[in-house]
């Protein structure tokens, strides 16, 4: 755009890849949200017609609760966030890592119903290496709270390339989503994958072996 003969670069927008949360989601503790979660519960089940004095029934609204907020949402909040565990790399190893694999439990934030898959990550040390099983958990923590695909991809690269320090990073999910397979068209053949490539991975070569090891 031309102003007063002034070229005026537009503006980039800002990436926001963080998940939409109110600024008070942490005010309540999590006993009290069960509790809440649970009164809220009981409502809704009573509205389906179920009856809640029936054996089977009869604690559904509370173990809902707990898992909402102990389990599969559990990522929410940043208190769960694992405290990742770099390592010194004396022996210069300066390859590509790969963790094929990893499994992906996450909650559709449409429908609240599951995404499963597998997810691959990859990096190359800029001079630190990390503990292998932090990856399945930076994985699984942002996975643990409702979600679309897009940005649990984005999340996860972000947050890897925090903790190592490096951009050479890469992220694929190929993933299952219950609102497509149990839901509307209801097609349970389907796949969804996506893909987070940065630094050295953007390069043709270094991304093709990636993608390669991910296929063998």
């Amino acid at each position: 755009m031309i102003i007063n003969n002034t070229l005026i670069e537009p503006q980039k927008k800002q990436i926001d890849y963080q998940t939409p949360l109110k600024p008070n989601a942490f005010e309540l503790d999590d006993d009290t949200k069960i509790a809440l979660i649970t009164d809220q519960f009981t409502n809704i089940l009573s509205i389906l017609g179920l009856d809640l004095t029936d054996d089977s029934l009869r604690d559904t609204p509370k173990r809902i609760a707990k898992m909402y907020v102990k389990e599969i949402f559990s990522g929410l909040n940043p208190t769960n966030k694992p405290v990742a565990t770099l390592f010194e790399n004396p022996y210069q190893y300066n390859e590509m890592l790969v963790e094929k694999n990893i499994s992906v439990f996450s909650n559709c934030e449409h429908h609240f119903v599951p995404i499963t898959g597998k997810a691959h990550v990859a990096y190359i040390s800029d001079g630190k290496v990390i503990g292998l099983s932090k990856l399945n958990r930076i994985v699984q923590y942002y996975a643990q709270r409702p979600q679309v695909q897009e940005r649990l991809t984005i999340q996860i690269a972000e947050e890897l390339k925090t903790v190592l320090g490096t951009d050479d990073v890469a992220v694929m999910i190929d993933a299952s989503h219950h609102c497509v397979s149990s839901r509307g068209i209801r097609d349970a053949a389907s796949t969804t994958i996506t893909t987070s490539f940065s630094g050295k991975f953007k390069e043709i070569a270094t991304k093709n072996e990636f993608l390669n090891h991910v296929k063998s």
